[in-house]
């Protein structure tokens, strides 16, 4: 069921959103009605959180059944529920947990707590709610206090306000660890816990601390991605826009920790996240370097420079190019404040970086390109693009193959867009979940309902025939 709003998007962003995904070629095959209908779906369930929440085991320090049966016995920590725990067939390193919700009958309280729209959506998918988090808070409230939550979508509440009147989305209930005066008094120390979850709208375990070492909270396409580049033992790979980890770590979990993975990020502190997860699950084949992956091609050097960046060409066995995006396929999201010059900044960019992997890849080498958001002109049109601008390249299918095909608008065949995944929420009808319900459903509807109703996610894979 749909209980928020749809997201909240600028007109103008919102138009540009609905052109692509009503172009002439779906119009044609789906019709106006059912295009309309695809989209408005799509702006629904992209204020939603997905149905599952995915965690990937870190198989460099443990099996994924031993990782299982302790991760069950935290979960028995959790409310008092039993959450059942599904190993998915396709991703054997990846296990679901049930998101339970919505939950339509909690009572709200007089004491009111308003957050930030970015705080209310990680409450959404099991986060407790830190003291930056925290906007607003009603002027009576003290520690203990069971108070009830709101997000502030629209970004128009004011820091420290006792009341607010202004557009909001109630998110569950919880306890405050601390009163409106101490949240308040602009301490620095203060960034602990400010509201611990007992009650929300969405029920889905907090991972906070959770097995550290052996679990990674990751979406389920985020894991897709790299069992579809298919790292081998020995190799060199090069994870070209890396920060905060994931995919670095799961790939350096493939091959079983031996050969090299480089992992780059411009932001430093974005670089730091990357060698802390890296310890933290005990993988020692990734070097993570603070590096513009813009210029990690170095065309006018005799030599290698001891494996720093940049590189020479042709220098990767495989490259992941986990492009940067307008990020409009994350959920759940509620708002998205970007004007339409910020949402189409990224083709150019992601084009820069995909020329110098196409550069640093080895012929027979594999390339994978993919984003996290919805756009055409991220996804489809720059696979066009990358098919007539590198004759070198040729789209290859994927496996596993967990997503729905490509979307039709920027000219690619019928077998080309079988060849990608896109990762469509507006698939899914919107439905409660609740224990029982999840407890009686077939495993094969559980696991369509886990593929499909996820993040909007994008993967493209390319094979190099020849050198360049």
């Amino acid at each position: 069921m749909s209980i928020f709003p749809k997201i909240s998007l600028r007109l103008e962003v919102e138009n540009y959103l609905k052109a692509g995904f009503m172009n002439e070629e779906v119009v044609s095959v789906l019709g106006k009605e059912e295009a309309e209908r695809k989209f408005e779906t799509l702006l629904h369930k992209l204020s939603h959180p997905p149905s599952f929440t995915t965690v990937r085991v870190n198989t460099h320090l443990a099996s994924v059944q031993h990782v299982k049966s302790l991760l069950f016995d935290e979960l028995q920590k959790f409310n008092g529920l039993s959450f059942p725990i599904l190993q998915h067939p396709d991703l054997q390193d990846v296990l679901l947990i049930p998101v339970i919700g919505p939950r339509n009958n909690i009572k709200q309280q007089p004491c009111e707590v308003i957050v930030g729209a970015q705080c209310g959506n990680a409450v959404l998918r099991g986060a407790h709610i830190y003291v930056p988090g925290i906007v607003s808070a009603s002027k009576f409230m003290k520690g203990g206090d069971v108070v009830s939550v709101y997000s502030d979508i629209k970004g128009k509440c004011k820091k420290g306000a006792k009341e607010f009147d202004g557009t909001k989305i109630f998110l569950g209930n919880g306890i405050s660890e601390l009163s409106r005066k101490e949240i308040f008094s602009r301490l620095p120390e203060l960034k602990g816990v400010g509201v611990r979850m007992t009650d929300p709208v969405y029920l889905s375990p907090s991972f906070d601390n959770v097995l550290p070492s052996y679990l990674f909270l990751q979406n389920l396409p985020s894991a897709v991605v790299s069992h579809v580049l298919d790292p081998q033992p020995g190799e060199k790979i090069l994870d070209l826009c890396a920060a905060p980890g994931g995919k670095t770590t799961h790939i350096a979990a493939l091959m079983h920790d031996q050969g090299e993975v480089i992992a780059l990020d411009k932001i430093s502190n974005k670089v730091e996240k990357i060698k802390q997860n890296a310890l933290l699950l005990g993988l020692k084949s990734i070097r993570a370097f603070c590096f513009d992956g813009t210029k990690a091609l170095k065309l006018d050097m005799v030599k290698d420079t001891d494996g720093e960046p940049p590189f020479l060409p042709e220098s990767f066995d495989r490259i992941l190019l986990d492009a940067p995006c307008s990020g409009l396929g994350q959920r759940p999201n509620m708002a998205c404040t970007w004007t339409l010059k910020e949402v189409t900044s990224y083709q150019p960019l992601q084009r820069k970086l995909f020329t110098v992997a196409a550069e640093l890849l080895k012929p027979g080498g594999v390339l994978v390109y993919s984003t996290c958001t919805v756009t055409l002109a991220e996804n489809e049109e720059q696979v066009a693009w990358a098919l007539e601008t590198f004759p070198q390249l040729q789209l290859q299918r994927q496996d596993p193959q967990v997503g729905g095909e490509g979307m039709l608008g920027a000219g690619l065949s019928s077998e080309q867009l079988k060849r990608l995944q896109r990762f469509d929420p507006c698939v899914v009808p919107s439905q409660d979940s609740d224990t029982g319900s999840l407890r009686d459903a077939r495993i094969e509807d559980t696991l369509w309902l886990a593929n499909k109703d996820c993040i909007g996610f994008f993967i493209a894979k390319f094979v190099k025939c020849k050198s360049t």
